[in-house]
């Protein structure tokens, strides 16, 4: 571990990154595959909702002074809480929407309270890779234990969460988001080669066994763009984007059917076109008739859903529920992050933040969450905290400096 990362954690209470797993926790879901000891959804709603209670309460007792730093990121996900409020008030979504809206209110505050610790270091891309390193490993446990459980054939044979509900997506992101953030921090020489080979490997394998193909792509695209950003200044970079190259080159060539096999997952082609069924509910969604309130303030927080059936479209479920003001609003968290870390200079924090800004860009089109409490609105909040400036320390008040008094001799001197 390098100087620069012990100057900036030393000032963060290691309670903070307690908070920050509990928001991981809080935002696992609790719909997914079948586990090997039955879970009822009541009880995994209780534990994810008492997390965030504990992540609030905790965020709140380390900073009573309620401290924060200025943050455009947080400032629109307020906006859209307020938004989604508004848009859940007619119980159109019934008393749910409001119980979502106060999940959301209590995640935007927590974010809030931890702002005051975003200082452009890896203090949270850290807590961010051992929380979901965790969950990774829940689930490489619940597979050993019981394969069957964990590939079931209702998900075509694909990696699930056996001890806790995990679909294949979900465990696809988390596998792919930690590969991308490691892999960055090894470049930069922020982590020596055998932790990182310990996270890396096995989440790679995890993510083969989920065959995600949307994780995949946000993986591979996110690592180009973070790297590039880190071409003109990185030897390193430079030598790893070449070898990366030449690999993916040997692997389309050599390995092309096995490739092709592993990304149609068996699929026809026209289920294949029609991504897995998500066109139709799209293209019902939106020639659903709408009143103008809906179509500019949505029906209210839900379960991400259209007549039954997942939207699985970030945009599509924002429209749905929070209308085209909430889709304005996400967009601009996605433009101004972006705009932020572009006008950066090259740097780890930097290329951190493509990674994770590109990564959930990428996914909105095949995955919901951008518009409430969620794995993705935490990957922007680590980036928002890897492009914050570092606070300035500036003393509360000027100490004051007695006058001295001059000599007799000095004054007549100055009279003469």
């Amino acid at each position: 571990m390098n100087a620069d990362h012990t100057a900036h954690t030393s000032h963060t209470p290691k309670i903070v990154g307690t908070v920050w797993g509990l928001l991981v926790l809080n935002t696992l879901g609790s719909a997914g595959a079948k586990t090997i000891v039955p879970l009822p959804r009541s009880l995994i709603q209780m534990v994810t909702m008492g997390a965030l209670v504990a992540a609030f309460a905790l965020a709140l007792m380390v900073n009573l002074r309620l401290r924060i730093r200025a943050s455009a990121y947080v400032f629109l996900l307020t906006l859209l809480l307020v938004e989604s409020v508004i848009s859940s008030a007619n119980l159109e979504s019934g008393f749910g929407a409001l119980f979502r809206c106060f999940r959301l209110a209590l995640f935007v505050g927590t974010l809030w309270l931890l702002s005051r610790w975003w200082d452009g270091s890896q203090t949270f891309v850290r807590h961010h890779i051992r929380m979901y390193f965790l969950v990774l490993g829940s689930v490489a446990a619940g597979a050993l234990a019981s394969p069957g459980a964990a590939m079931p054939d209702l998900y075509g044979g694909r990696l699930v969460g056996a001890l806790w509900p995990l679909t294949p997506p979900q465990i696809g992101q988390y596998a792919a988001v930690i590969i991308g953030l490691t892999v960055l921090l090894v470049l930069d020489h922020r982590t020596d080669r055998t932790s990182a080979a310990v996270v890396i490997v096995p989440s790679l394998v995890l993510l083969a066994l989920t065959h995600t193909r949307t994780a995949t792509l946000g993986l591979l695209l996110g690592l180009a763009l973070a790297i590039g950003s880190l071409i003109l200044t990185s030897a390193a970079a430079r030598r790893f984007f070449v070898w990366a190259v030449l690999c993916a080159t040997v692997a389309a060539v050599g390995f092309a059917s096995a490739l092709q096999a592993w990304f149609l997952r068996g699929q026809s082609q026209e289920n294949f076109s029609s991504l897995t069924g998500r066109a139709k509910v799209w293209h019902a969604l939106l020639t659903a008739p709408r009143t103008t309130s809906e179509y500019l303030f949505g029906v209210g927080l839900g379960d991400k859903s259209f007549g039954g059936l997942p939207i699985d479209n970030s945009w599509l479920a924002v429209y749905n529920e929070q209308g085209m003001i909430g889709i304005g609003l996400v967009a601009a968290v996605i433009i101004v992050l972006g705009g932020v870390a572009l006008l950066r200079p090259p740097s780890l924090s930097r290329a951190c933040a493509i990674f994770l800004i590109s990564y959930c860009a990428i996914a909105s089109y095949t995955e919901a969450g951008l518009g409430d409490a969620s794995p993705y609105l935490l990957h922007l909040a680590v980036a928002a905290s890897l492009l914050a400036t570092p606070a300035q320390a500036t003393p509360l008040s000027t100490p004051h400096v007695p006058r001295q008094r001059r000599p007799r001799w000095a004054q007549r001197s100055e009279v003469t």
